[in-house]
């Protein structure tokens, strides 16, 4: 699954590729913003992003696109 975060004052998002279900990112999501704390999300190779969710400007959950590549017909 494909997560985008919005940071503020940044002209670029982070975007991360999550084994997590879409319903697993939206309650860490939802406990950091209400905690006031931190976002933690753990992409498919292990590694943590930490974010400080006063920095957070909008997360976009999405199923991952598998782009073709190469030569293809359609």
């Amino acid at each position: 699954m494909e997560v985008k975060i919005g940071v503020q004052q940044s002209p670029r998002e982070l975007v991360l590729e999550s084994a997590q279900t879409p319903a697993e990112v939206e309650q860490a999501v939802s406990e950091a913003l209400a905690k006031d704390g931190v976002l933690t999300l753990t992409d498919e190779k292990g590694r943590k992003v930490i974010i400080p969710v006063a920095k957070v400007a909008y997360v976009e959950i999405a199923e991952a696109s598998h782009r073709p590549f190469g030569f293809t017909t359609r």
